[in-house]
Order: structure tokens, then C-alpha cells, then sequence
């Protein structure tokens, strides 16, 4: 068990589902990672709720009903990468200096911390995260939680500049692959999409890990998930594969070495 109480700035600390169907999204992730969903209002309508999804009592992720705007726009169900750092609204402005821009302004969370939606030059989305009476996820890098956070793009060395100017991140570059890292310590990465994913925008995946990841495939496709990749091996690492989730929400699993 990796329990976590406090996410350094530059690390990533949560994980947020958008959905169109919230319960139908709750039984599919707890038979797959056996995680326990905690419901708060987030608004006036019996609609409006905000779930925290916990492993051991901790929490590794949440999900919430896609918003009005969100449908109208025609955004898919989606799974969202958090970033803390020491100030939101220093990190947004310094986004759009980069050349990204702002989906969401900064704005309070409650009590819980100030977050802001950044959308990098090449239109990758990620948030990022000022803690106050909320840290993040309570657990990190083990079976059932978030292990990696990873951007597929077009232009890796754009892509690169961006976010080491933006987080401090340094790189470790292998031919095909680009580890992200902070203090040294890999957290993330980067590739450059193939031509067979034309018809793809630049986006951020989350990788949870699992223990067997034929065996949790099998039941992520048992429950009406979609394999959209692999299983594959990467020597060194470990064994992942993508999947879409009932509503259409994409994410990975990896069982490491």
C-alpha cells in the first residue's frame, strides 16, 4: 500500500472522470479496480453529485456528471489528468504565455483548493491543482491506482518545451519515448502519434495499475469496456493495454515488472 498525504508541485494528483452516466460508470470501475464510490452534492438537483472513488478507505480518483456546456459542445466522456502546483493562477498565466490557453479561468473549489483547465498548443487538455484542505489522491503507484500520466502528440519537441517551461519537469528521451520527471523520478510521458492516429486531437491517457492485465482487460470487456490496444509488452516495464469505458471514456492499464 503507497499512501500518499502531500503531492509536491509538478507531481500529478488526481484523476477526474467526466461521464454521461455516473452510475452506470461507478459499477464498471469498482468491478474492474474494486473501488468504493462516495457521493456529495456538488449542486441544487438530485443530479448534481460529486463522487469520490476510494481504495482502502483513501481516495484515487473521482467522477462527475458531464455538464450541460460539456454535452452541448460535443465533448466525449473523458478522463482528466490533475497537476498540483503552487499557485493556480500564476500556472494559468504562464500557460498562456507559453501559447496555451485557458478552458477554465482559475476558480475555488470550495475549501478543497483553486484549480484552472489548460489547454496546451497543440490542444491537449490537463487541470492544475492548488491544494488547500484537499491534497489529492490519498494513494499512488499500486494495483487499483494511478501510476502514469501520459500525452500523445504531434509535435514532441513543442510539446516538451511547453510543459518543462510550465511545471519544471525534466525529460529522459529513448528512441519512440520520452519520460517525464520531476526531482529525477519519471512520472509521466510523451510520444509522437503515428500517422495511424490521423484522426486523433493530441490528449492526455491515465494508466492505473494492475496486477494481470489479460485478466483485467477480460473484465473491463466482461462489463462492456472496448480494447482499443494491446495487451502489449514494453521490455523493462511491463505489460499495458487502452481501453474505452462503457460511456466512451478512454483509459490504460499497465501491470509493471
Amino acid at each position: 500500500m503507497v499512501e500518499v498525504s502531500r503531492h509536491e508541485p509538478g507531481s500529478f494528483s488526481w484523476a477526474e472522470l467526466a461521464t454521461t452516466d455516473p452510475a452506470a460508470a461507478k459499477a464498471f470501475y469498482s468491478a474492474l479496480f474494486g473501488w468504493k464510490a462516495v457521493d456529495s452534492p456538488m449542486g441544487p438537483g438530485p443530479e448534481d453529485v460529486y463522487t469520490r472513488l476510494q481504495l482502502g478507505g483513501k481516495d484515487v480518483a473521482a467522477l462527475y456528471p458531464m455538464m450541460k456546456d460539456q454535452r452541448e459542445q460535443g465533448v466525449p466522456p473523458n478522463w482528466m489528468c490533475y497537476v498540483t502546483v503552487e499557485n493556480a493562477d500564476a500556472s494559468a498565466s504562464k500557460a498562456r504565455e507559453l501559447g496555451g490557453k485557458l478552458l477554465a479561468e482559475p476558480f475555488d473549489v470550495a475549501t478543497y483548493g483553486r484549480m484552472a483547465i489548460i489547454q496546451d498548443p497543440e490542444n491537449a487538455v490537463l487541470a492544475v491543482w492548488q491544494p488547500r484542505d484537499l491534497a489529492g489522491i490519498g494513494r499512488i503507484n499500486e494495483p487499483g491506482a494511478l501510476c502514469w500520466c501520459e500525452l500523445a502528440t504531434r509535435e514532441p519537441d513543442r510539446a516538451a518545451r511547453f510543459y518543462t517551461q510550465l511545471f519544471g519537469w525534466g525529460l529522459k528521451s529513448s528512441p519512440g519515448y520520452t519520460e517525464l520527471t520531476r526531482g529525477g523520478t519519471p512520472i509521466g510521458g510523451l510520444f509522437t502519434m503515428t500517422q495511424e492516429m490521423s484522426g486523433i486531437p493530441p490528449y492526455w491517457t491515465i494508466y492505473f495499475q494492475v496486477t494481470d492485465c489479460d485478466a483485467s482487460l477480460q473484465k473491463a470487456k466482461s462489463s462492456g469496456g472496448r480494447p482499443l490496444f494491446g495487451p502489449k509488452d514494453v521490455e523493462g516495464v511491463g505489460r499495458f493495454a487502452a481501453i474505452q469505458d462503457p460511456q466512451g471514456a478512454s483509459f490504460s492499464i499497465i501491470q509493471l515488472k
